[in-house]
């Protein structure tokens, strides 16, 4: 993964951009990982322009296939691209804190939280924002392969939906086949080349 040249004091300006981005992130991020890849991209791709939208969705696509939570790894190689590992290291530190901090908190009072109506509703209500979120996050996905005019990865996505929701193919049968394919597609591409 290429990383830009940057000086010194420009570093120390994405560090600490990048911290308190990704800790305001995962602080108000609820609903699990997939929540947080559109306020990513809204964050370093629509507002910051610190990496392209088709850049995202590879970084995306790496953060969902590697084992660990994808808020983590979404953050592990976002700080990567962005500031070699001390970015990393600042990226997990400003992710991990909140939650963290947030269920240390909530386990201290499990047991007042679990019979509560008011806190139970709540979390009834963020499961359908989640949702909408998350339809978000997919509509804004396909849109970059639609307006791409790549109909090999339009169909890779349609087969995959496929496969996981029609069919109830495991999810990691479904990530490795297409990253499979992907790599067959590569060095596909590279051979015609090499060929003219």
């Amino acid at each position: 993964m290429e990383r830009k040249r940057i000086t010194l004091a420009e570093r120390k300006g994405v560090l600490t951009k990048l911290f308190f981005s990704t800790l305001y992130l995962s602080a108000f991020t609820f609903g699990g990982g997939y929540v947080i890849v559109t306020l990513l991209k809204r964050k370093f791709v629509d507002e910051y322009h610190w990496i392209e939208e088709d850049e995202m969705l590879d970084l995306v696509a790496i953060a969902q296939s590697a084992p660990g939570a994808i808020a983590v790894n979404g953050a592990i190689v976002v700080g990567y691209k962005l500031a070699g590992l001390l970015g990393v290291v600042t990226a997990i530190t400003a992710t991990i804190i909140p939650p963290f901090v947030i269920i240390s908190l909530i386990s201290a009072c499990y047991a007042a939280f679990r019979d509560n109506l008011i806190i139970s509703l709540m979390l009834e209500g963020m499961q359908a924002g989640v949702g909408a979120v998350i339809a978000s996050v997919v509509y804004e996905m396909a849109y970059v392969f639609y307006h791409g005019r790549d109909t090999a990865s339009m169909i890779l996505m349609a087969a995959a939906f496929v496969a996981g929701c029609v069919f109830g193919v495991n999810v990691v049968i479904v990530v490795l086949a297409a990253g499979a394919i992907g790599v067959v597609r590569t060095l596909a591409a590279r051979r015609k080349e090499a060929v003219k």
